[in-house]
C-alpha cells in the first residue's frame, strides 16, 4: 500500500497532530506523516512531533513582509516534502484563496463545533450562550471563507448541565482525537471526493459502536 505524503500545520500544543501521527503509525494507515510544520518556532507541538519522529519545520509568519511571502515560504516548505495532503491542526493563521487553491481538496482542517454552526473563535462558549443541547466538531475540506467547505464528518458530544467551557471543550477535544484521524484515512484512501461543494463517498464508511460520529 503507498502511503499519501502528509503534513500537519499547527500553531501551538499539537494535541489533534498527535493523535493523527499516533494513529499514522499503524501499519495499514494509508497516510504518512512526513512533515509538521509551525508558524510559530515556540510551538509546543514542535517538540512532540519531534519525540514522535517526525520531521519538523518553522516558517514564522512574522518573518515575511506580507501573507503573500509567507505562504510562498510555506508552499515551498511542504513542495519540499513531497506533500500530497496538508492538514491543519490547530493552525491560527487564515490562508488566502491563492494558497486554498494550490491545494484545492488536498487541504483539510478540523473545527471545534457543528459547522455551519459557530465559525470562528471562542466556539464552546457560544454554544453554551445558545443554549444548544450538542455540540461536537467537523472535518472538513477547507475553501477560502473561513471555517468553510465540503464536511467530510462530524462527531457530536452533550452538552450536559452545568457544564463549563472547559469541561465541554474537553469532550469535545476527545472527539476531535477519534473524528480527525478517520476523516483523513477516507481522503488518503480516496474514498471521498467532492462534487457540486458536497463530500461523496465511494463506500458508505463504519460507524463505530457508542459514539454520535457521521462520516457517511
Amino acid at each position: 500500500m503507498e502511503r499519501r505524503r502528509t503534513a500537519i500545520l499547527i500553531s501551538g500544543r499539537g494535541s489533534n497532530m498527535s493523535a493523527l501521527a499516533a494513529a499514522a503509525m499503524e501499519p495499514d494507515y494509508p497516510a504518512e506523516i512526513s512533515l509538521v510544520v509551525s508558524n510559530r518556532p515556540d510551538a509546543a507541538g514542535l517538540v512532540r512531533a519531534r519525540e514522535m519522529g517526525i520531521a519538523i519545520d518553522v516558517v514564522d509568519h512574522k518573518a515575511f513582509g506580507d501573507k503573500a511571502a509567507f505562504e510562498a515560504a510555506l508552499t515551498a516548505t511542504l513542495e519540499r516534502a513531497g506533500t500530497e495532503i496538508v492538514c491543519l491542526a490547530g493552525f491560527m493563521r487564515l490562508l488566502s484563496e491563492d494558497f486554498v487553491h494550490r491545494w484545492h481538496d488536498r487541504l483539510i482542517n478540523i473545527h471545534p463545533s457543528l459547522l455551519p454552526a459557530f465559525t470562528g473563535l471562542n466556539t464552546h462558549v457560544r454554544a453554551l450562550d445558545a443554549g444548544v443541547k450538542l455540540h461536537g466538531c467537523t472535518v472538513h475540506y477547507v475553501r477560502a471563507a473561513m471555517d468553510n467547505g465540503p464536511i467530510i464528518g462530524q462527531a457530536a458530544v452533550p452538552v450536559l448541565p452545568g457544564d463549563t467551557p472547559e469541561a465541554l471543550g474537553d469532550r469535545v477535544l476527545a472527539a476531535e482525537h477519534q473524528l480527525y484521524p478517520r476523516a483523513l484515512a477516507l481522503v488518503a484512501r480516496e474514498e471521498v471526493r467532492v462534487v457540486d461543494e458536497l463530500v461523496r463517498f465511494s463506500t458508505p464508511p463504519a460507524k463505530p459502536p457508542g459514539m454520535l460520529l457521521s462520516i457517511g
